[in-house]
């Protein structure tokens, strides 16, 4: 197995994409695109906080939606 170590300030890295909105329970899900982080929040102020700590505050990158999302995060 090889693990890649990417800059954090390479300039020809796209920000991830960030899902935000709302589980079939109600709480606020804040996801990457694929999978490979997220979190559950108690309101949506923290839920895009967090995307944009999460994307290196690239507001452009955050997409909220209006249909229910889940936190599925693949296991690896």
């Amino acid at each position: 197995m090889v693990i890649q170590v990417l800059d954090a300030h390479s300039s020809d890295r796209a920000s991830p994409i960030v899902l935000v909105g709302r589980n079939r329970a109600g709480s606020w899900v804040a996801r990457e695109q694929r999978g490979s982080f997220g979190g559950l929040f108690i309101n949506r102020a923290e839920a895009l906080k967090y995307a944009l700590f999460k994307n290196g505050h690239h507001p452009e990158s955050i997409i909220e939606v209006t249909r229910e999302i889940e936190l599925d995060i693949p296991s690896p």
